[in-house]
């Protein structure tokens, strides 16, 4: 069947998705409000990092702020974020706006499928109605329900879109066969069909809730370790030569799933009058360990005979992972409110992050990296490549002697590390 695709927003996810369809549909719609985003797309430039100029060159795919383009639409992808508030509570706003807007533009024989991260029952218990009201068309008769939940991993050029199985959902028969063909065609690996648009939703966000559970484990194992003054690094690597050991480490949980998605399933799951433990403590202890990882820092320097307050310490990447410019739900500002409460004021640099951005979303100015000499303390808290590419060595030498060289991911060998710097990680 031929399809006029029309993809609601053109982030880290929406971008592929809108590339990989414009390959095989000519003239897809790309819609985002963002003003700069459009602009920047049009002018050949991806600040995500996701794609190449190049990349953006190969496809023609028509970007837009105006609704009024995507008219005629017979195929809708929505793509846009679903955050928690600070309550921790899943906001749902994004995702309802996107609908009013699809809604003002739908028309009968259209289908809708949702890729943004919700819990069980949104799509078609909000969404639907949402988009009913707004078109003033019947839900499950003018127009169709599918749901077909993004797994896309910022900066891993190996598990791409097409190269990873999309599990896709319909709310008949005959819409997940039309959902299964469009995807089919963009995605080499296949796809799975989920037997209903709930076990979709489910299937998504329980996939981060279990990598937070995995780290949450690896987070609690460091902290007991730390006490017992073993590395845990070293503990990680004897334990992982047995075959059927899980290969996680411990570190900071952000970003735009895997530090929110199980929010969205707790949230679920006490509608329904269960009341999650597990996962929730699984939250508690990754949502805790920025204020660790400052105040260890704070312990080290005392030992150390550095100061505390209103000493020097500076605090290596922002972004909410390493060689990525993605800033949404980083755990770093947890780090840099908590050495505040100590009275410390850190320097904060980023090669990767718009320095706009950290100062919308954190209220923090980066530091350009020439500014960090005679350090108190340094925490490489985000390992970007740029950090590494000159050894711990490089590193130290922006430290002053006795200072504390704090590595959150164990990304450097203390080996490497010169025995005159205090060197600890998590």
């Amino acid at each position: 069947m031929s399809e006029k695709i029309g993809v609601i927003g053109l982030g880290y996810v929406g971008l592929p998705v809108a590339l990989g369809f414009a390959r095989h549909y000519p003239g897809t719609i790309g819609f985002d409000i963002s003003e700069r985003r459009i602009r920047t797309l049009k002018e050949g430039h991806d600040y995500t990092a996701e794609v190449t100029p190049e990349e953006l060159a190969e496809h023609d795919l028509v970007y837009t702020r105006d609704p009024a383009d995507l008219k005629g639409c017979t195929f809708f992808v929505v793509t846009v974020p679903t955050p928690i508030d600070d309550n921790r509570q899943p906001d749902l706003t994004p995702v309802m706006k996107a609908c009013e807007t699809v809604g003002e533009m739908l028309t009968p024989g259209a289908v809708v499928v949702f890729e943004s991260t919700v819990y069980p029952g949104v799509t078609e218990e909000i969404c639907g109605p949402i988009l009913a009201r707004v078109s003033g068309l019947r839900q499950g008769e003018d127009f169709k329900l599918g749901y077909s939940p993004e797994r896309i991993n910022p900066g891993d050029k190996e598990h791409t879109l097409t190269r990873i199985v999309k599990v896709v959902s319909g709310e008949d028969v005959r819409t997940l066969d039309r959902v299964a063909e469009a995807y089919g065609r963009i995605v080499e690996a296949g796809v799975h069909r989920a037997p209903t648009i709930k076990v979709a939703e489910a299937a998504k966000v329980i996939e981060n809730t279990q990598r937070d559970l995995n780290i949450a484990l690896m987070n609690e194992l460091a902290l007991i370790f730390d006490r017992l003054e073993i590395r845990t690094q070293d503990v990680l690597e004897a334990a992982g030569t047995k075959w059927n050991f899980l290969p996680f480490s411990p570190g900071l949980v952000g970003g735009h799933c895997i530090g929110v998605d199980p929010y969205y399933l707790t949230a679920k799951a006490k509608a329904v009058g269960y009341y999650p433990q597990v996962i929730l403590a699984g939250r508690r202890i990754n949502d805790g360990m920025g204020a660790y990882i400052a105040q260890r820092l704070v312990k080290l320097l005392i030992e150390q005979d550095r100061p505390v307050k209103r000493g020097r310490v500076g605090v290596l990447g922002l972004t909410f992972k390493e060689n990525v410019p993605d800033l949404r739900n980083s755990r770093v500002p947890d780090i840099i409110r908590e050495l505040r409460q100590f009275g410390i004021e850190p320097l904060v640099n980023d090669p990767l992050a718009d320095p706009e951005e950290a100062r919308h979303e954190y209220d923090l100015e980066l530091t350009e990296l020439d500014a960090f000499t005679d350090l108190d303390g340094l925490i490489l808290a985000v390992p970007h490549r740029a950090y590494l590419e000159d050894g711990a060595g490089a590193l130290c030498t922006r430290l002053t002697g006795g200072g504390v060289l704090l590595d959150v991911k164990s990304a450097l060998h203390p080996d490497d590390v010169p025995e005159i710097t205090r060197y600890w990680s998590l």
